[in-house]
């Protein structure tokens, strides 16, 4: 396993981040415990949830899974750089109670001490903002943080589906007030979507945060979507955003041109995508969200898959990126 550093942080983690998602809703507890041991023996060391993991009535289901695992002990929890989020409403399915979700100095101290209990840990490594919550001040925000770092609840703050200029307005609050401000950002970003980089990743590069691209795959539309609906079979084909994209005939072509270029080079598509992400400027690490132990296996030899210049010219061909901005959109 390859290590870098996170953003400007001294703080070392792998350069495959393991997505728990799936744990509970997907794979239940035995089998999300089994692909927590195989990524530790592969050496990823940073795993990364949500409070509102397991969903519906079951969120927090996933946080308790990895509660259990880390109470086996084994230098678990030490061994882990662990990451989860707060904004989604944790109340009762149905109920409608304020200050349950959000950005709130109010929720994010019970959310903290939720996700703690839930976690059987006493601190969380890096603190994420799941999404940008516009009606609370950053000096609201701000303050709250200071109080968890300084009781040593938390260590690191990232954001997750920020703006570029969400994350300057973070960090010139936080430097305002002389704290550290946001270290990481995660972001919607792969082959086929790579708007991120108009303005979220220079922003990211240029405040010191880490880029943590969720969907590398973008639904399994670049995990050999074509291929494994033509070869069909229980399982195999195409489904959710991946489905609906395909029948698109411009990005049915897209996709069908990747797969021809894979193919030719003997590579699989979804190792490719994971290991395209490893070579773009500022990203720490993509999530995989493996269901099972062969899934994570496969994600992990994208680590050591090196790609040549002529082939990452030729999926800038086929995947082109926006450019910077102003002139993505202004020449």
């Amino acid at each position: 396993m390859e290590y870098t550093k996170l953003g400007r942080t001294g703080l070392k983690v792998s350069r495959i981040v393991l997505g728990t998602m799936n744990f509970g809703p997907q794979t239940d507890e035995a089998g999300s415990h089994s692909i927590m041991d195989t990524a530790h023996a592969a050496g990823i060391n940073f795993f990364d949830t949500a409070n509102v993991y397991g969903w519906g009535e079951n969120k927090g289901r996933t946080e308790e899974i990895l509660g259990s695992w880390f109470a086996q002990g084994g230098g678990r929890r030490e061994r882990t750089v662990l990451a989860t989020k707060v904004f989604g409403n944790m109340g009762s399915e149905g109920e409608r109670w304020p200050n349950q979700d959000r950005l709130s100095a109010l929720n994010i101290r019970r959310a903290v001490d939720a996700s703690l209990k839930r976690l059987q840990t006493d601190y969380i490594d890096l603190y994420q903002f799941h999404h940008v919550d516009r009606g609370t001040p950053w000096d609201e925000i701000w303050q709250a943080i200071d109080v968890l770092v300084q009781q040593g609840k938390i260590l690191y703050v990232g954001s997750s589906n920020h703006a570029g200029w969400h994350i300057a307005q973070a960090n010139e609050k936080a430097a305002q007030r002389g704290t550290y401000g946001l270290v990481s950002e995660q972001c919607l970003y792969n082959l086929a979507e790579r708007r991120a980089e108009m303005d979220v990743i220079p922003a990211a590069q240029d405040y010191g945060l880490g880029v943590i691209p969720w969907s590398p795959l973008h639904g399994g539309l670049l995990g050999g979507a074509i291929r494994k609906e033509t070869e069909g079979g229980a399982g195999r084909s195409a489904s959710g955003r991946s489905a609906d994209a395909l029948k698109n005939t411009k990005v049915r072509d897209q996709i069908q041109r990747y797969e021809d270029l894979l193919g030719k080079h003997g590579l699989e598509p979804g190792e490719v995508a994971l290991a395209w992400l490893l070579t773009r400027p500022g990203v720490t690490g993509p999530i995989v969200g493996p269901r099972t132990s062969e899934q994570l296996e496969s994600a992990l030899r994208a680590v050591e898959l090196k790609l040549g210049d002529e082939l990452l010219e030729s999926l800038d061909e086929i995947f082109p990126g926006p450019g910077p901005t102003p002139e993505a959109f202004a020449w």
